[in-house]
């Protein structure tokens, strides 16, 4: 999937907008090694139950699984170890007053390339509920529905 922009998105957390209501999104870096780079590329990774912590001053991404790089050998990485994510030392104190409020959390939401240089969406999120995750699938089934009716209408 690559856009007008130059992004290619490498990898989606596909949960995430059924599970949380995002308040917010926000841009970070990411250091990686090479052969987390070359995995990276070559679709191997899962945001799956990550999400972002905010420790000394530094947003750390915990439980980003990426796969070990086939030809890396003995210079692999760790699948599941954490990761630094670069942001603004302003964004970061922000961000941590904000996710010292009940109920808030950084969830990872996308990894994309833009440019050379590959970046994570983290988004600001609260927790739904399960009456809330109801409605969210009824209001989909409805809007499918009327969808595939006036798909019949036209024919």
């Amino acid at each position: 999937m690559k856009g007008e922009s130059g992004i290619k998105t490498l990898c989606h957390n596909s949960k995430a907008r059924f599970s949380y209501e995002i308040i917010e999104n926000h841009e970070a870096g990411i250091v990686l090694s090479g052969s987390e780079v070359k995995s990276l590329r070559s679709g191997g990774a899962s945001l799956k139950d990550s999400y972002a912590v905010i420790k000394d001053g530094e947003m750390i991404l915990v439980n980003l699984h990426i796969n070990p790089y086939l030809q890396a050998n003995i210079f692999n990485h760790e699948p599941r170890a954490s990761r630094k994510l670069l942001l603004h030392k302003r964004e970061i104190l922000r961000l941590s007053s904000k996710v010292k409020e009940k109920g808030l959390t950084l969830i990872p939401m996308s990894i994309y390339l833009k440019g050379s240089r590959i970046k994570v969406d983290i988004g600001l999120a609260k927790g739904k509920t399960a009456p809330d995750k109801k409605s969210a699938i009824k209001e989909r089934d409805v809007k499918r529905e009327m969808q595939r009716e006036l798909k019949n209408i036209r024919r």
